[in-house]
Order: C-alpha cells, then sequence, then structure tokens
C-alpha cells in the first residue's frame, strides 16, 4: 500500500532533516516524494497545525506592536477565510493577484487559496496602475485582494474581477474583516491534484514584458524542502527572512520553507531598513536564524556586529552572489559562517551551502539533493564553466510547470533535455559551483572573457565603495574595457581622488587584463525587486561612447599620470 500525501512528504522532509551537515549523503538518498494527489495547506499545514500551540506567526512593528498566532491559531484562521472566500466566488483554478505588505491576512489568505485549489498571483505592493493593469489582463485574474493604499491603484485597472480590501473599506471593496464570522471547519470541495497550478509570478520585468511564471501544487511546496535544507530550519526554529511580499523569495523563506520545517516564521516591519533597530530585535527576540540580501548585508556589516549578543544559529544570504569580504565580516563579528544559495523564480534552491558543507568564499556551493545541475557549452556538451543548468530527465518536482500562456516560451525551456537558467558558472575539482555572470553579463575585452560579478567583488573590499556594477565600455584598439558604475558609502565625496584611490586599489587584486579602467559615480538602475539592470548601463554607455561623451563624475585610468 502506497503511504498517503502526507506520509510520503514527511519521509522526504524528516529525511533532509535528519541528514544535516552530511551533504553527500543526502544528495545520494534524497527521493522526491511521489504524489498523485496533494494539498499542501490541507495534508500538510493543517496535520502539523493540530491542537500545535508553538507559534507559526511573529509580526513585530517598529511602532513596538506585535502579533503571534500559533500553528492551530493559523489553521482554523485560515480555514474561516477559505469559507468567506468560496462564498464570494473563488473557486478551484480561479486566480486571485494578491497584493499586500508583510500583514498576517497574507499569511491567511494564501493558506486559505491553497485550500480551495484558487491559483494565487503574488504582487509586490510597488506596482503601478500600468503593472496590474498587465496582470490583471494577462493573468486573467478573478480576484483581487490589496490594502487601502493598493486598492486606490485599481480604480484605474479594468476588469470583471471581485475587490476584497484587508485594513479598512472603500465603496466597491468587499471588507476583509467579514471573514471573521465564517465556520472554523472547512471541507474542500474534492481531492487536489498534485500538478494543479498553485501560484503563478511575472518575472522582475528586465525585458518589455514580464514572463508568466506557472508553479504547481507540489512545485513550490514540496519543492521547497531542498530551501528548507539549505537554510538549514528545524522544529523550532524561530527565522527572519528580509524580503517583501510579489517576490519569489518571499514564499522561499517566509512561507513554505519555515513550515516545512515547523519553524516559526518572524516578521520585522520597517519603513526603511535600520541596521540597529533591526540587530537589536534579533537579540530581544532570540531570532535563530536571518536570511537577508547582500545589500542588507553589507549595511549591517558597517555596524560593531559583536555588540550584538544574538542568539542566531544560522546567517544566510540570497538573492544576489556573496561577496568574500561581507562573510569575513560576519564571521569576525558573530562567529557564524554566512552561507549563500542559488535559485530562481523559477525553481526552488538549486545550488548552495547547507549547513556542515564548507563554505569557499564567493562559491554558489553545490547543487541541492533532487537537483541534477551542469554546466554546458552552447552546444549542450557539458563542461567545466558554462551556462548552469538543470537535467530534465527526470525533472526535479521544483521546477516550474512552465510559462503560462506561452507554449513557445514553455517548450524552449522545458522541452529538451536541460532546462538552461541563462547563468554562466565554473567547477572547481571538488565540485563546488561559482558564479560568473548572467549570459549576457559576462563579455569579452581584448579577447579575454570578463566577469562582473569578479570585478564588482574586488570593487565591494575597498572601504569608501557601498555598491558597484560593471560593463563593458567601447574601446576603438581594446574592443570594450571595464567600466565600473559606483555607489559610494555615507559620508564620502565622489572626487578625483576616490576614483584614483579606487584604481590604485583594484590594481593589487586584480589581472592587468581584466583591471577596471573606468570609473563613474552615478546611482544604479534597478528593477523593482532590487537587482540591478546592467543591460541599462550597458546601453547608455554604448550611446554615450558612439557619441564621445563622458559624464561629469567619470574618470579614465588615463586620466591618471600617477598610475603609470
Amino acid at each position: 500500500m502506497s503511504p498517503s500525501p502526507t506520509q510520503a512528504f514527511r519521509e522526504a522532509r524528516d529525511f533532509l532533516l535528519a541528514q544535516r551537515g552530511r551533504h553527500d549523503a543526502a544528495v545520494a538518498g534524497f527521493r522526491w516524494p511521489q504524489l498523485q494527489h496533494f494539498n499542501w495547506a490541507l495534508d500538510w499545514f493543517d496535520v502539523l497545525a493540530r491542537d500545535n500551540p508553538a507559534i507559526a506567526l511573529w509580526v513585530v512593528n517598529e511602532d513596538g506592536s506585535e502579533q503571534r498566532l500559533s500553528f492551530a491559531q493559523m489553521a482554523e484562521r485560515s480555514n474561516r477565510v477559505a469559507h468567506w472566500l468560496r462564498s464570494r466566488g473563488v473557486k478551484r483554478g480561479d486566480r486571485m493577484l494578491l497584493m499586500l505588505g508583510n500583514v498576517v491576512p497574507l499569511w491567511e489568505l494564501t493558506l486559505a487559496a491553497i485550500k480551495l485549489g484558487a491559483v494565487v498571483s503574488p504582487a509586490t505592493t510597488l506596482l503601478s496602475a500600468a503593472d496590474l493593469a498587465d496582470r490583471v489582463m494577462r493573468g486573467q485574474m478573478r480576484h483581487v485582494v490589496a490594502d487601502a493604499a493598493g486598492a486606490a491603484r485599481f480604480a484605474e485597472v479594468p476588469g470583471d474581477y471581485t475587490r476584497t480590501l484587508v485594513g479598512g473599506s472603500l465603496p466597491g471593496w468587499t471588507d476583509y474583516a467579514l471573514a471573521d464570522a465564517a465556520p472554523a471547519e472547512f471541507e474542500p470541495d474534492g481531492p487536489t491534484r498534485a500538478d494543479d497550478p498553485l501560484l503563478l509570478y511575472f518575472t522582475s520585468g528586465t525585458t518589455a514584458q514580464p514572463k508568466m511564471v506557472l508553479h504547481t501544487q507540489q512545485s513550490y511546496p514540496v519543492g521547497h524542502l531542498t530551501t528548507m535544507y539549505w537554510l538549514g530550519l528545524r522544529p523550532g526554529d524561530v527565522h527572519l527572512n528580509i524580503s517583501s511580499p510579489g517576490w519569489g523569495k518571499h514564499a522561499w523563506s517566509s512561507f513554505y520553507a519555515p513550515w516545512n520545517a515547523g519553524a516559526t516564521i518572524f516578521v520585522l516591519n520597517q519603513a526603511r531598513f535600520d541596521a540597529r533597530f533591526t540587530l537589536d530585535t534579533l537579540v530581544r527576540c532570540g531570532v535563530t536564524s536571518l536570511c537577508a540580501p547582500p545589500t542588507v548585508w553589507r549595511v549591517l556589516i558597517l555596524e560593531d556586529l559583536a555588540q550584538w549578543p544574538v542568539k542566531l544559529n544560522e546567517v544566510i544570504g540570497a538573492g544576489e552572489p556573496l561577496n568574500p569580504e561581507v562573510i569575513e565580516r560576519v564571521r569576525a563579528g558573530w562567529g557564524l559562517t554566512l552561507r549563500d544559495g542559488y535559485g530562481q523564480t523559477e525553481s526552488t534552491c538549486m545550488v548552495g551551502n547547507p549547513p556542515g558543507l564548507a563554505v569557499r568564499a564567493g562559491s554558489m556551493g553545490q547543487p541541492m539533493p533532487g537537483y541534477g545541475m551542469v554546466l554546458l557549452d552552447t552546444e549542450d556538451r557539458e563542461c567545466d564553466e558554462g551556462e548552469l543548468a538543470v537535467r530534465l530527465q527526470p525533472a526535479p518536482t521544483g521546477l516550474m510547470a512552465g510559462y503560462a500562456g506561452d507554449e513557445q516560451k514553455t517548450q524552449a525551456a522545458l522541452g529538451g533535455a536541460y532546462y538552461r537558467t541563462s547563468d554562466v558558472a565554473r567547477r572547481d575539482v571538488d565540485g563546488y559551483l561559482w558564479y560568473v555572470g548572467r549570459a549576457d553579463d559576462v563579455f569579452k575585452a581584448s579577447d579575454y572573457r570578463i566577469s562582473p560579478f569578479e570585478l564588482e567583488s574586488a570593487l565591494l573590499e575597498h572601504p569608501l565603495v557601498a555598491e558597484a556594477a560593471v560593463v563593458p565600455s567601447p574601446d576603438a584598439i581594446k574592443l570594450a574595457v571595464p567600466k565600473a558604475f559606483v555607489v559610494l558609502k555615507p559620508g564620502h565625496e565622489p572626487t578625483r581622488d576616490a576614483a584614483l584611490d579606487i584604481l590604485r586599489f583594484l590594481r593589487g587584486r586584480l589581472s592587468a587584463y581584466k583591471r577596471v579602467r573606468r570609473i563613474e559615480f552615478a546611482e544604479l538602475p534597478k528593477t523593482i525587486s532590487g537587482k540591478i539592470r546592467r543591460v541599462q548601463l550597458r546601453q547608455a554607455e554604448d550611446e554615450r561612447r558612439a557619441r564621445e561623451e563622458r559624464g561629469e563624475l567619470e574618470f579614465w585610468e588615463e586620466d591618471f599620470g600617477e598610475l603609470k
């Protein structure tokens, strides 16, 4: 007799928990659970939550207010919300755009939608009315949930969709508070297939039109067993993930991975990131696990971390590659090793440094259990430096179902032997993977291949540099030379002397063929998710070089006789 969906999921989850610190054994022994039917909210969360008083969700706001809800409370509350949503016409397969900040209803509504078999499309609160109109139309949204600030933007968004308002009342919108009176028991309208749709993500849109990434009832909930393993989460942990709702990383580390482990999701709300307030809260609330993007870590290490006696057991970086200097500063302050990981909206964690794996500063780590990772050349031949790809025979459970509404893109991505990530990496003799750059960002200078990430890592080691992005700058003799767009740390002025000091610093750290030859002090264009848009910098640089223009705060190596 085959195990129930709950048993199959638990066995896979418990295996990874037991292999903590034994990465080779985890990779060798892990098998994705084979599921025909699965509803994570009903088959896992509610089972975990039954009579469970442990804190599932802990929200701390900068005004000092807090909310703590147990697993049992979250299960009951999501039952009421599911009942209420059903009464409002939400049914299996309907698509719901969910645009909320880090408030308790975000988690209640997501659990409720899963129970109903609805498809959730998380949206950042930063979206414009034009963005929302695109999502409602292309995403075929039947339902919208927003707060008062977000609801105002929907006044310009046409469509036949229900409108639910969290935290107030507006004409034409139904008050979410009405869900309080719904029954506390919930019965689904039937079984949920494991390959039924669950999530619809819109990519961050560095191209003209964001792709719609579709995940299933198993690809994200079950797939995030690898994320749980990489983060090192265990039952009873208190995990803070610094991320905004609407992005895949929020679902990774502020929803599925912690609750897969039976850990507490800790949320810290602040209008502007405050390093000291964050560190004080880590200490006061006994947070045991912290995941944050490198931009946050670079701000945190400006403080003397040793002055905060944190109870952290695990510290993790995600979103962009970590620079070695950040890792060393965290280790010096707390005696903890900051671990990196890699994945995409289209996947769960594919590569990482799980607890127990010796971290090599700057490396992405090694493939996660259940993911067959390879490096490919342009002819799909495996190599030691090339495009990072996933074997699709068999395909890992954590990979997307495809790009909704675009069968051609889906077939191109998933129809062959490999799923290509568009990221370039190299592999060392011990199987560690090292990020080189986006396939479109790697460029040639004097016939040498240049990795922007390597040069940016060197720049970030300079004590004045807060952020940097490297692109090719057209050059009549060398075809292109590396140019760095640099943001300085607060309190430092973008001067000729600063540029000279940075160029001198790099001379001692980079080979001559890949040294930065030009520097411009400027703000960095970013996607709505906070990633640097190097493509925009590259296009602007091509146009300026064609006009033979230089920026007001741009300095070239040949400007400095001192460097000769």
